[in-house]
């Protein structure tokens, strides 16, 4: 019996046998034929051959090259999860090595990283291992991936919030005390977060814990497939709906809860992007500003993630998509902080690295730019400043209500549209990558003007 990937091998072979004139009539000449045309010559006239495009050919060939892409498109639609996973597995189990590569980079002493954000980075590690035994539960027991059990999905999913907001509450403590110190208070304390791993560790530990909870309880309690992830304690019971929406909700959409997860780590991922931007800025060091770079592919791949669920996880070809965008991210955040640890006097103790050691002069990444405040809030990575006066209480109450809103319009506001229950593949990259490029070019604006905020 063929397996899923030789099936799929055998799909595309045929699809590529059977659509070779079209891919070579693409990029072909455009098709012409040759014409007998009366010219005026002296007194008289005379013939000559003239060649002129042949449109009809011409229309044909865009005819089949537009056929070739349509059967493309429908044989990635009908990629189906196995196969998808398969495709994904090595793309995952490869962005393991440079993200360890990351974390040695980070943590150099060279670089003073605060404590706190270490741990922070180095909890995805966590959620990695932890989401494997999730992964296999969801398949045991139910035959499905674990994006299609909600309570499963929704624990194990939870530890990235965990690490985002570690992540995040740490660099925000270290900034505000280096920001105070700059500004001339000596007597400021310096958080305990910044010189020692123990607070952070502890924060993750007891999380963690309480994650685990979180799906210990359902499964002594013999949780079925589709059981909410908490219950569904904030989702509304659609007897109570005001409204008949176009759609109803599939029985593997998201609930609340578990949307507030992925929302709420997307926007932490932001701000802790910004974080980044700022922290080069109180260190004097624009290398911190390129980690920030090396981040966006990371928060792509989890844009993906989203829209995968956004669609009700009806197109697998996203689960490889977003694998291929961790591995890449966890790439450039590697050769990022390789580029700070360099930039702060650290030298490889095995010799030099010839792929990694071509760095620009530091006048590239605004070392001659002023930082500008402006007091107007755009982008979801100035929450930080935004909320620069609220204590890690309320900055992570604030935070979490936010997504909340977000995560009620999302679930109860995509079943009055089509597009979610169309399984179209374009329109599904155009959520990923529109944001993705507006991101990209936030940052481009921002490096060449600090003053530049962006859009979200």
């Amino acid at each position: 019996m063929m397996t899923a990937t030789q099936r799929m091998a055998a799909l595309a072979v045929a699809l590529l046998s059977s659509q070779h004139r079209a891919i070579t009539s693409a990029f072909a000449p455009l098709p012409s034929r040759p014409i007998t045309k009366l010219v005026a010559h002296g007194g008289g006239t005379r013939q000559r051959m003239v060649v002129v495009p042949d449109v009809a050919n011409a229309i044909e060939s865009s005819t089949q090259t537009l056929s070739f892409l349509n059967n493309l498109n429908e044989s990635i639609l009908a990629m189906d999860q196995s196969a998808a996973e398969q495709l994904a597995g090595p793309f995952f189990g490869a962005s393991l090595f440079p993200y360890l590569a990351f974390l040695f980079f980070l943590n150099v002493p060279q670089n003073e990283t605060p404590k706190g954000v270490t741990v922070g980075f180095a909890t995805c590690l966590l959620f990695v291992f932890l989401t494997i035994p999730a992964a296999i539960a969801a398949k045991v027991w139910y035959d499905v991936s674990l994006a299609d059990s909600d309570w499963l999905h929704g624990s194990a999913e939870s530890l990235l919030t965990v690490t985002n907001l570690v992540t995040v509450v740490a660099f925000r403590q270290a900034l505000g005390y280096k920001e105070q110190e700059q500004s001339g208070n000596l007597n400021v304390n310096i958080p305990e977060s910044v010189v020692s791993y123990d607070p952070m560790v502890k924060l993750v530990g007891g999380l963690t814990v309480l994650a685990f909870l979180t799906a210990l309880f359902p499964a002594l309690a013999g949780a079925q497939v589709h059981t909410p992830y908490l219950e569904g304690f904030m989702d509304i019971p659609a007897s109570q709906l005001p409204w008949t929406a176009t759609h109803p909700d599939p029985e593997n959409s998201l609930t609340i809860a578990c949307w507030i997860i992925h929302i709420t780590s997307l926007v932490e991922f932001l701000v802790a992007m910004g974080f980044c931007w700022r922290w080069a800025d109180v260190t004097d060091n624009p290398r911190w500003k390129g980690l920030t770079w090396g981040l966006i592919p990371l928060h792509s791949s989890g844009i993906t993630a989203c829209t995968y669920h956004l669609f009700y996880n009806s197109i697998p070809v996203l689960v490889p998509l977003q694998a291929f965008l961790t591995f890449m991210g966890n790439t450039t955040a590697m050769y990022a902080a390789y580029r700070i640890a360099i930039s702060n006097g650290w030298s490889v103790p095995w010799g030099e690295i010839p792929f990694l050691n071509a760095i620009d002069d530091d006048s590239d990444m605004d070392a001659g730019l002023i930082r500008e405040d402006s007091q107007s809030l755009v982008g979801f990575e100035d929450l930080g400043d935004a909320l620069a006066e609220d204590n890690d209480y309320t900055f992570i109450v604030k935070l979490f209500a936010g997504c909340a809103v977000a995560s009620y319009v999302v679930k109860y506001g995509e079943v009055w549209f089509d597009f979610p229950f169309q399984h179209e593949l374009n329109v599904a990259l155009a959520f990923i990558f529109i944001p993705s490029l507006l991101n990209a070019f936030k940052w481009y604006k921002r490096s060449q003007d600090p003053t530049f905020e962006g859009w979200f």
